[in-house]
């Protein structure tokens, strides 16, 4: 056994923000826990999150004053020239809105990075042309992956004609063997929608139904360090039960926190970068990309 200690990054790696910088660090917290030496190679498992592109057919289409595409493009060249020692890339729902023909630039844009690309639908994909379009490497939908001392659970929490998410039993089931088999590893689980409230009246009512079935599987594994989702078109970075809950800002618009009726915030697109630790920590923040 070894004494470790679990902290909060922002201290430690990130740089301070700057001063127009606005966004909510999370204060440090740091937990000390004992745990085994682990049977994997000390590396640092680096991983870039994107999420709710809504992408069109049209390359120029725009949702909310915002094109989509081209925003994405931004969000992706800061990616590569900044964080791209990453392993793997995570886009964590509404791939497209309501279009099928999104998914050909979706496609078209991330096939040829060289990089796994794990994907999830949220409520305005459309499943089976998801799957048709994305059904070969370098994209991975759903299941879960090792990277070093850590295994990445990626849920679809995805529910036909509504804009609020569930966990099918089958989904359950399946996060809770794939913690249970997890060994030694620690554990980030990846969903769409989010399983606690955002403090936003209109917003919370489309966040997952069956949160509470979904965190009693959570709760019952010792080893999950992190629970990250989209949806919600704004950033979060909290504790639950020594649990890392994190949301991540959309590559195109963002959604005024705290409004009780729908808004739109004025915060450009974003995406996150995450460094999960071979001690079980998680090093992590958001990157926004102003527009040319």
């Amino acid at each position: 056994m070894v004494r470790v200690t679990l902290s909060c990054p922002d201290c430690a790696r990130w740089p301070a923000p700057s001063s127009n910088d606005d966004a909510v660090r999370t204060n440090c917290i740091t937990v000390a826990a004992d745990r085994p030496l682990l049977p994997f190679p000390a590396v640092t498992a680096r991983l870039i999150q994107f999420t709710d592109p809504h992408l069109y057919g049209d390359a120029a289409a725009s949702l909310r004053g915002v094109a989509t595409l081209p925003a994405l493009k931004r969000a992706l060249a800061h990616a590569r020239a900044h964080h791209w020692d990453a392993a793997a890339l995570l886009v964590t729902g509404d791939l497209v809105q309501d279009d099928p023909g999104g998914y050909l630039n979706f496609h078209r844009l991330f096939a040829g990075l060289g990089k796994p690309v794990h994907c999830i639908p949220g409520n305005h994909d459309l499943v089976d042309e998801m799957h048709a379009a994305l059904a070969q490497a370098p994209f991975v939908l759903g299941g879960h992956f090792d990277l070093g001392a850590w295994r990445v659970v990626m849920l679809d929490s995805a529910t036909p004609g509504t804009a609020s998410g569930e966990l099918a039993p089958t989904e359950l089931a399946r996060l809770d063997h794939a913690l249970g088999t997890a060994g030694a590893r620690h554990a980030l689980v990846c969903l769409h929608h989010h399983p606690v409230d955002m403090g936003s009246r209109w917003l919370d009512q489309v966040g997952l139904v069956n949160r509470d079935d979904f965190l009693a599987v959570i709760d019952h594994h010792s080893n999950v360090r992190g629970v990250l989702w989209g949806h919600v078109h704004q950033e979060l970075d909290t504790l639950r039960h020594g649990v890392r809950l994190l949301a991540t800002p959309a590559t195109c618009t963002q959604f005024l926190p705290g409004s009780a009726d729908f808004a739109v915030d004025a915060r450009p697109p974003a995406y996150r970068v995450l460094e999960l630790l071979d001690n079980g920590g998680i090093e992590t923040r958001v990157e926004w990309v102003a527009g040319p």
